[in-house]
C-alpha cells in the first residue's frame, strides 16, 4: 500500500507539472487580454506533435540523442512566436473590443480548425518519440523505480517557470508594462504604453508555455488527435479553482488536481476523470472567486 501511495503522489507531481506549465500560460493570457482561449489546448498539441516530429528528425539523420533536450524547448518556442503571433496579429487582435462571447467563439473556431490540421500534418495514427526519456534512466525512490525524466526534470522545469514568469513580470520593463495593461488598461493607455505590442508579446509566452508543456510531455506519452481537448478542459479548472489571472496560485491549484487526479488513478479508477473537477466544484461552492481570488467591481 505504501509503495502504491508513493507511486500516486510521484504520478501526481509529474502530471501537475505538465499541467501548470499549461494553465499559467491560459491564466496569463486572460489576466491582460480577458480572453478565455480555447485554442490554447491546440498549442498544447501542436507542441507535441512538433517536438516529436523534431526528435524523431534528429534520431534519423544519426545526430547526437541528447540534441531531443534542446529540440523540446526549440519546439515550444517555434509554435509559441509563429504561431501564437499569427493568430493574436490575425484574428484576436480584431475582436478585442467585441463583445466576450465572440472571443470565446473565435477561440473556438480557432481550436478546431487546428485540430483538422494537426490530422492533416501528422495523422491520426499514434506517434511516440522516447529518446528524452530514456536517456536519464530511472531513479529509486523507497522501494519503487521512477523515471528520472518525471521526478526530476518535468517538476524542475515547472519550477524554473514559475520562478522565471515571477522574475520577468516583477523585474523587466516588459513585465512592468503587462502587469499595468492587467490591472487598469485604460490608464496604461493613456500612460502611452502601446497595448497592440503588451497584448502580442503576452499572447505568444502564454502560447510558449503551452507548447512547452505538450512538448516536455511528449516523451511520455503517446500522441494521438484530441490530446489537446483534455489538457484544456483540465487547465481550464485549474485557473478557475486558482481564481483567473493568479499566476502563483496555479502552481498550487495544478499540484492539488494532479495529486487528486492520480490517487483517483491507483485507489479509485472510476473517479480519475471526475476527481479534478469534484475538487472544482467544491471549492467554487465556498470561494466563487477561487482560493486565491480576490473578488473585483466590474465596470459596467
Amino acid at each position: 500500500m505504501t509503495e502504491l501511495l508513493l507511486l500516486a503522489v510521484l504520478d501526481g507531481l509529474a502530471y501537475a507539472a505538465l499541467v501548470f506549465m499549461v494553465a499559467v500560460g491560459l491564466t496569463l493570457i486572460f489576466g491582460v487580454l480577458r480572453v478565455l482561449n480555447v485554442a490554447h489546448g491546440s498549442f498544447y498539441a501542436i507542441g507535441a506533435y512538433t517536438a516529436t516530429s523534431l526528435v524523431i528528425g534528429l534520431g534519423a539523420a544519426g545526430w547526437s540523442p541528447y540534441l531531443a533536450y534542446p529540440a523540446l524547448i526549440i519546439s515550444a518556442v517555434l509554435v509559441g512566436a509563429l504561431l501564437g503571433g499569427l493568430i493574436e496579429t490575425v484574428l484576436l487582435r480584431r475582436v478585442y473590443v467585441k463583445e466576450e462571447v465572440l472571443t470565446l467563439l473565435v477561440t473556438f473556431a480557432v481550436f478546431m480548425i487546428l485540430e483538422d490540421v494537426q490530422r492533416l500534418v501528422w495523422g491520426v495514427s499514434p506517434m511516440f518519440a522516447d529518446a528524452p526519456l530514456s536517456l536519464l534512466g530511472t531513479l529509486a525512490v523507497g522501494q519503487v523505480y521512477y523515471t528520472a525524466y518525471q521526478l526530476l526534470l518535468l517538476p524542475a522545469a515547472a519550477v524554473v517557470v514559475l520562478v522565471a514568469l515571477r522574475w520577468f513580470l516583477r523585474s523587466t520593463l516588459q513585465g512592468r508594462l503587462i502587469v499595468a495593461v492587467a490591472h487598469d488598461r485604460e490608464a496604461a493607455m493613456a500612460m502611452g504604453i502601446n497595448a497592440k505590442r503588451v497584448y502580442m508579446t503576452t499572447f505568444m509566452i502564454g502560447a510558449t508555455l503551452a507548447a512547452l508543456g505538450g512538448a516536455l510531455a511528449s516523451p511520455t506519452t503517446s500522441l494521438t488527435p484530441g490530446i489537446g481537448t483534455d489538457m484544456i478542459v483540465l487547465s481550464f479548472a485549474v485557473v478557475a479553482t486558482a481564481g483567473l489571472g493568479q499566476v502563483e496560485g496555479a502552481a498550487v491549484t495544478a499540484v492539488l488536481l494532479g495529486l487528486g487526479r492520480s490517487f483517483a488513478v491507483y485507489l479509485y479508477p472510476e473517479m480519475q476523470v471526475l476527481m479534478p473537477y469534484l475538487i472544482m466544484v467544491v471549492v467554487l461552492l465556498f470561494r466563487p472567486q477561487g482560493l486565491f481570488g480576490v473578488a473585483e467591481m466590474r465596470k459596467v
